[in-house]
């Protein structure tokens, strides 16, 4: 006897089927979105999840009318892993020390995904939940500074703009370098912490310049392939 179709089995309760379809579909999305945002950064297209996801541009627009609302869904666990990362360097007994821990650790977050890196230097109005945890660690972010700065280890011209500056900074070497030179990274942050420091601070150890073939390597393959590339 033929089964009946999949949307008809005979136990399921009305509506049930449709949602859970739905929620996978979602799930689907979120997957593709957080592989090609983690490798190629934001700039990957809506038509490219969809493409990558397995779905239909229709089902990717039922789920997320818009980029913002994917971006907002997709990194909503990462931006509470940033503003933790603020909450555990204010927790930290020495505020220069919880500072440095911070930048090196927000920095770490950028290196692990590029997509996260642009988060990080962009805004999204309508991704509400993305920019209110934004907001609560940027408040943090300024009782961090103004407690280093106590300890007389933080320079006093320091402010919270430079890090900004830095997260862009570093989201470029991140995405210029890649799998060629992919520590390259820590050292360009071990020399922003020593301009950070006030004379006589203790500063971090500087990580190992990545090795001239490394870094090379990465060159040629920025000249070939433009500074979007991945």
């Amino acid at each position: 006897m033929t089964s009946p179709p999949h949307d008809q089995t005979p136990c399921r309760q009305p509506g049930t089927g449709l949602r859970a379809d739905a929620e996978r579909n979602r799930d689907r999305i979120l997957a593709a979105a957080r592989r090609l945002y983690a490798t190629e950064g934001l700039g990957v297209s809506m038509t490219s999840v969809a493409r990558e996801a397995g779905v239909g541009k229709a089902t990717l627009s039922r789920r997320f009318a818009t980029r913002e609302e994917l971006v907002n869904a997709v990194f909503a666990d990462r931006m509470d892993a940033y503003a933790d990362a603020v909450a555990d360097a204010l927790a930290d007994p020495d505020p220069w020390h919880g500072f440095t821990g911070y930048i090196t650790a927000v920095c770490a977050m950028q290196a692990a995904d590029r997509g996260f890196a642009d988060v990080l230097t962009m805004t999204f109005p309508t991704a509400k939940a993305l920019e209110t945890r934004r907001a609560e660690a940027y408040q943090s972010l300024l009782e961090l500074i103004a407690r280093a700065k106590d300890t007389g280890h933080l320079r006093e011209d320091f402010t919270h703009q430079d890090v900004v500056i830095l997260l862009m900074a570093n989201a470029g070497v991140i995405t210029a370098t890649g799998d060629a030179a992919p520590d390259t990274w820590r050292r360009l942050v071990g020399h922003m912490l020593r301009s950070y420091a006030a004379p006589g601070a203790p500063i971090p150890a500087l990580p190992d310049a990545p090795a001239p073939s490394a870094l090379y390597r990465a060159m040629v393959r920025l000249s070939r392939t433009g500074p979007a590339a991945t």
